[in-house]
């Protein structure tokens, strides 16, 4: 007798299925389950997994996954625009009984405004500190342009000008929207009002090709934000120097260049909120399964963010997009292995079909 040889499991030598592989990721990752939760859900329908068990199993899930996740890095960091931010993680310090804070930065790429080819994509890493090193390293071989959000670490990243910083018009409008909320300053609201006639003309061009968006812009938002510049400087000088809404004023001016350079390039976006929306999911995350185990835990927890937002992002359902990603990705041959990128993926029903 002959019998054909059995698939390779998900994960070597484990018991669980890619389905069930997937559900847990996407429940933890983006339903923001606990894994001891989790076990409790299963445990209700007379299944009893222990959190250890579950623990191991996403530890498993993300090596499997880990040859995708570089080819995404690949493709994500060869762009030549990039939204960039991080945010805090608490992570458990071993022996201490407390957490320490890491961080999860995010490079996202979305080229959908300017109606660019390339696919949208979000890239998470994470680090066990905030130093500038971290970011100097994942962009060590890009050269183009950032949306940030003026952190200092990033300054490094600009010297020799292989990577230029266009600034956020989200973060500036924040500074005043707060002042408006607390004191109901006029100024302020003059403020928000005059940032508002930028994202009004955004609203028109959103989608047109670069040079389009580019000639919109020279000739509607560059004397709007010209008139904000002056009008700033001549109302910042009847300020107290220690209010808030000063301080607002100074944080515009300080960014200004970096504020201004999307007027003379279409491919750039006014704000950096593709990256703080990317975010989103590590800030609710965090609220319930409240710290990563380890900083192994937080490199698991990077791998597999990237993998399911950057389905969502490409109109997938991430835990059908996992469980068939799982099911194929250990007999998947290397060289073809962006063949399973999100925007490149095909059901293995539809390879199937059409083989």
């Amino acid at each position: 007798m002959v019998a054909a040889p059995a698939p390779d499991h998900a994960i070597a030598r484990g018991r669980a299925g890619a389905g069930l592989l997937a559900h847990i990721a996407v429940s933890k990752y983006d339903d923001h389950l606990p894994l001891y939760r989790q076990a409790e859900i299963f445990a209700r329908d007379g299944v009893s997994l222990e959190t250890s068990t579950l623990s191991g199993w996403v530890g498993a899930t993300a090596a499997a996954l880990q040859p995708l996740v570089d080819a995404l890095a690949v493709d994500v960091l060869a762009s030549d625009t990039l939204h960039v931010d991080d945010t805090p993680v608490p992570v458990l310090a071993p022996g201490t009984g407390k957490t320490k804070t890491g961080r999860l930065w995010t490079y996202v790429r979305d080229q959908r405004p300017f109606a660019g080819s390339r696919p949208p994509a979000a890239l998470f890493f994470y680090s066990a500190d905030r130093k500038g090193e971290h970011p100097q390293a994942h962009l060590k071989d890009f050269r183009g342009v950032i949306h940030a959000d003026g952190y200092a670490g990033f300054n490094e990243l600009f010297i020799g000008g292989r990577i230029v910083e266009a600034g956020c018009w989200a973060h500036v409008r924040r500074k005043f929207f707060d002042v408006h909320a607390a004191t109901g300053s006029p100024i302020a609201k003059e403020a928000l009002d005059r940032i508002g006639q930028l994202y009004a003309v955004e609203k028109i061009i959103n989608g047109l090709p670069p040079e389009r968006r580019r000639q919109r812009r020279q000739l509607q938002s560059k004397p709007i934000a010209e008139a904000l510049a002056a009008w700033a400087d001549s109302t910042v000088r009847q300020l107290s120097r220690k209010s808030e809404l000063a301080q607002a004023f100074r944080y515009m001016r300080a960014r200004w260049t970096a504020l201004v350079r999307c007027f003379d390039d279409g491919r750039l976006a006014l704000d950096n909120n593709p990256a703080e929306r990317a975010l989103r999911c590590v800030a609710i995350g965090r609220k319930n399964y409240l710290f990563a185990g380890s900083d192994a835990g937080g490199r698991r927890a990077a791998a597999i963010y990237s993998l399911i937002e950057s389905a969502k992002l490409n109109g997938l359902n991430p835990q059908h997009y996992l469980a068939d990603v799982l099911a194929r990705i250990a007999d998947h041959p290397a060289r073809r292995i962006a063949e399973l990128l999100p925007w490149n993926w095909q059901p293995l029903d539809a390879t199937r079909a059409a083989a």
